[in-house]
């Protein structure tokens, strides 16, 4: 097993490789979550992951051993990283990735000059031929965290936020395979003992938490946190995290999609759901960490566009400020432009009108009219309701299911 001799050979060579990034408090989740919140932003490397720090770290050692080409398995970060290391230190690289990965994914490994290679539609039959590829073309393999050099760079996360601020309670990490929270548990039991370390998975993908635990939650197939989405838990970063790690919770997607949102729009910066997971834990969990010091990792920034205009739009939806209401009145000429002034003059904004006339329980001569409003919260919506009841139409919000 890796010591803290290792993680810190890895933090001298990985200086001047990428970021030292930044570890700083966030005072407004502090005081919506009522614990002192520190924010180590790893989405600000070059490839927006901690992945680059494992990845560098194994593949100097690959080079120094003579090693020419790689190959990897890896449907995001893990890719990038090998990718873009592979490239700065002239070697070869061959990712393979299962045929479902988004385009974007794709061009942007592809940008490093790595050779991507489609296969499969799982992570398995993908890893699968990677190692195929790896016997071929006598490539060397590169885990994308059962692996003592990865484990020893992503170590060096822990070093950083101990360095940046030494009186930490608590490190909370998001917890897929296990390469960052075993490499950080390792380099935190060295500098500070007593830390509290707690592993944080979705209860989608509960593998390492079942592996662990001896529990049987049921895993399921998609998460919007699909960088820890890995359903067979490393065999040496089990084993760190049984040693070294005092509790994995679970939380929800709703969860994440809070964290995303609150990061979004507190701190100004992008996360990734897997990124997230360690501020849903808070969420989720406040009793469990009220007052204590506690070490965030923002461990991504790779999120699909569409999926964060969805995360966008629903949080809307969750405040009041984005609204679908049912207005009935009598069909005569007119009446769909009263409606629409008294919506104007309570100050809010119509996103979109249906006209229904056809698909409605109403006497004939009504009409239905689904009107979706930007309002400013909750407050706002009620007070165009009492409007629009007020002007002498029946009005009701019509609830999300």
């Amino acid at each position: 097993m890796i010591g803290i001799q290792d993680i810190e050979r890895a933090a001298v060579r990985l200086q001047g490789q990428l970021l030292a990034t930044p570890c700083v408090e966030s005072r407004t989740l502090s005081d919506i979550v009522g614990a002192q919140v520190f924010l180590k932003f790893e989405n600000l490397q070059f490839t927006a992951s901690f992945k680059e720090r494992g990845a560098c770290n194994k593949l100097v050692d690959l080079s120094e051993s003579g090693v020419r080409g790689v190959v990897a398995m890896s449907a995001g970060n893990h890719a990038q990283g090998v990718a873009y290391h592979a490239q700065r230190l002239g070697m070869k690289a061959t990712i393979v990735m299962p045929r479902f990965t988004p385009g974007v994914k794709i061009e942007r490994t592809r940008s490093f000059g790595a050779e991507v290679v489609l296969h499969g539609d799982t992570l398995d039959a993908a890893r699968a031929h990677a190692f195929e590829l790896a016997e071929r073309d006598g490539l060397a393999f590169v885990h994308p965290y059962d692996d003592e050099a990865i484990m020893a760079g992503q170590g060096t996360v822990a070093l950083e936020m101990l360095d940046a601020v030494p009186d930490l309670d608590m490190l909370v990490v998001s917890v897929g395979g296990g390469g960052l929270i075993a490499g950080m548990a390792i380099a935190a039991r060295a500098r500070k003992p007593g830390i509290e370390i707690i592993g944080v998975q979705t209860t989608r993908f509960p593998a390492m938490v079942n592996a662990v635990q001896g529990t049987h939650h049921v895993q399921g197939t998609s998460t919007i946190a699909e960088g820890i989405a890995v359903g067979t838990p490393g065999v040496l970063t089990r084993d760190v995290i049984e040693k070294h790690v005092d509790d994995l919770l679970l939380v929800d997607e709703g969860d994440i999609e809070q964290a995303v949102l609150m990061l979004l729009e507190i701190e100004k910066t992008l996360v990734e759901g897997a990124g997230a997971a360690g501020l849903a834990a808070l969420i989720r969990h406040p009793a469990r960490f009220q007052g204590k010091k506690v070490g965030l990792v923002l461990s991504g920034g790779n999120i699909d566009p569409l999926l964060l205009a969805a995360i966008i739009e629903r949080g809307m939806v969750r405040a009041g400020r984005l609204a679908r209401l049912r207005v009935s009145a009598r069909d005569v000429p007119g009446m769909l432009a009263r409606i629409t002034t008294t919506v104007a003059e309570a100050g809010a904004n119509i996103d979109e009108v249906h006209h229904q006339r056809a698909f409605t329980m109403l006497a004939a001569q009504n009409v239905e009219i689904e009107l979706v409003l930007q309002t400013r919260g909750r407050e706002h919506l009620a007070a165009v309701l009492a409007a629009l009841r007020q002007a002498g139409f029946e009005a009701e919000e019509q609830q999300s299911h």
